[in-house]
Formats: C-alpha cells, structure tokens, sequence
C-alpha cells in the first residue's frame, strides 16, 4: 500500500500508461501528474514487461538476506519456546543469540506473548495487562517484599490439571486443604526464597522472616533494611520483634493497592506459571518436593527478563 503522501497509486499508474497510449508526451505526463520524466518511464517500460500487475507495489524485502539468522538456530528456538516456555533472555542464551534478535525471531514467526499462554498447554488464554511505571532500589537488601500465595493441595492420585474437570469433578466435595507459600523477594537484585507452611498466622509469618532472613545472608544479602508487606494483622503485628531485632523497618502498601508490592506479587505469578502449575503433579508431596530446586535455578540460573542475568549476579558474592 503506498503511503499516504504517495503522488502515484495503481490507478494513477494505469493513467500514465493510458495517456502514453493517447499519444502525450513524457514530459507532459509527468508535470499532469507531478513527477518526473524518469519516474513515468519506469512505469510504462513496467507496464511493457509485465502488464497491468507490473503497476502494483512490490515488496521492499531483499532477495537475500546474508546476516539473517539460519533457520536452525530459528527452528531451536522455537521448539524451546514451545516446550519451556522461556522467555527471550533465556532462549537467547540457550540458543547463542542476542536477546533483540530472539524477540524478532518470535515476533516473526508469530508466537504471542507468555503472559497470554495457559503455562500448562501452552494456549492463548487472555490479553496482557503491561505498566509503564517501574521503578528499582539502588542496593540489594534497601527494601525487600513479603507475601503469601494460597494454592490448593493435589489430591493423591493427581487433580483436575492432570486427570480432566470430568474426573476430578466426581472428588470435588472431598476436602484438601491449602498450601501456603511465603516469599520473600528483595527489591534491587530479585533473589527470592520460598516456603510452603501450613497457614499465614502470625507466629508461621514471624518464623519464615527469620528463615529468609538467613538464606540472604547466606547469599550476599547481610542486611535488610526495610521490609514492606500488604495490611494483613499477620504483618502488622507478628513482625515487629523481628524486625525490631534485625534494625528493619517495616513499610506498608496502602490499602487495596498490591501493585505496591509488585515485585513479590509478580514473582507470585512466576511461582504459579513455572513451578506449580508448569506440569501436571500427581501428588502434593511431588509438587512441594520440586520447589527447592525451582528457587535455586530461579536464583542462579534463570535470567531474570527484567535484570538481564539471575538475581544472584546482583549480590555481594559469599566466600
């Protein structure tokens, strides 16, 4: 399609060939339709070799493309895609590209957003909701975010994801209970940790802040100064002594804002997508098992799309 200003369309091309055919001159063709001599040439020599499709745009693609990338590397990185669900950090480094160039492959071949896809099968599910506010502290440990994720426990024997709603719908009635999955995520270097506890009170909150507290010491973190939350009583008044012990500061989100605590909220839906819900699990015990392993590659080996390398690169390295 030409663009707008364009003083020649097809038809305004067909009439150059028409009033060459009557016998006008070029040169009053030309100054009729505002171009130049040369340009009304090249459409009726056009015209000449290849008829009236000759009148119609062509593509501005080159015949070849010598730097483009081989279609091996493409097809790899679209079956990782497919299988992994990675983003294109992640896909860039497995398959020896650049990250720009991965978004152009995808982008190309046409694969939606992750943030469309149902994380199980891989489907379009929905339309993405994106933010341009986004906002970093300048050093691990200045402020760290808490949460709580409450998931339902696996059957034994597995649940709907993996057995169908037609089956699993039969033990609908049969209770199971939930999962509580504490994280804890710091602001600058986004090292995580997580625990599954049986519930969110105070003195289960309390204990998983020590814990995490120890785990980013252990990891490059010595000191936590501020701490933010959501207003639940838990955080409110069970984290004070510990806080108070440690010198942090506690913060919190004003009320019915969680994008506030964006960071452990967002890390909430990567728990979800790659790691709860990234297979079908037979059992809880499986489920729970896999956890561990998913903080330690989510912190040393996946690449975070936001940082461009794992959060553990953003720490003080521990001897």
């Amino acid at each position: 399609m030409p663009h707008r200003n364009a003083r020649l369309t097809p038809r305004g091309r067909l009439l150059i060939v028409e009033r060459a055919a009557a016998g006008w001159k070029h040169a009053h063709i030309a100054a009729a339709m505002g171009v130049s001599r040369r340009c009304v040439q090249r459409w009726i020599a056009r015209h000449r070799s290849e008829g009236v499709a000759g009148l119609n745009d062509r593509s501005s693609r080159p015949v070849s493309s010598p730097s483009r990338t081989p279609e091996r590397v493409e097809i790899e990185l679209l079956r990782l895609r497919r299988e992994q669900r990675w983003g294109r950090d992640e896909l860039a480094a497995a398959v020896g590209v650049s990250p720009r160039t991965a978004s152009r492959v995808l982008a190309r071949r046409g694969q939606p957003h992750l943030s469309r896809l149902d994380p199980m099968t891989g489907e379009v599910i929905r339309a993405s909701k994106t933010t341009a506010v986004r906002y970093e502290r300048d050093r691990p440990g200045e402020l760290v975010h808490m949460d709580v994720k409450k998931l339902g426990r696996i059957p034994d024997g597995g649940g709907w994801r993996s057995l169908g709603r037609a089956v699993a719908d039969r033990h609908r009635d049969t209770p199971v209970g939930f999962d509580y999955v504490h994280s804890l995520v710091d602001d600058h270097s986004r090292l995580a940790y997580s625990e599954i506890l049986p519930d969110e009170k105070g003195p289960t909150c309390a204990g998983f802040l020590e814990r995490a507290i120890e785990y980013f010491a252990e990891h490059g973190i010595a000191r936590i100064e501020q701490l933010i939350t959501d207003n639940a009583w838990a955080y409110r008044f069970s984290l004070r002594q510990v806080c108070a012990e440690r010198g942090i500061r506690q913060k919190f989100i004003r009320p019915h804002c969680p994008w506030q605590n964006g960071k452990v909220e967002r890390f909430n839906r990567t728990l979800q997508t790659e790691w709860a819900y990234r297979q079908p699990f037979e059992t809880n015990a499986a489920r729970a098992a896999a956890l561990a392993p998913f903080i330690e590659r989510y912190n040393t080996r996946r690449i975070h799309s936001a940082i461009g390398t794992p959060p553990i690169s953003r720490t003080a390295p521990t001897s």
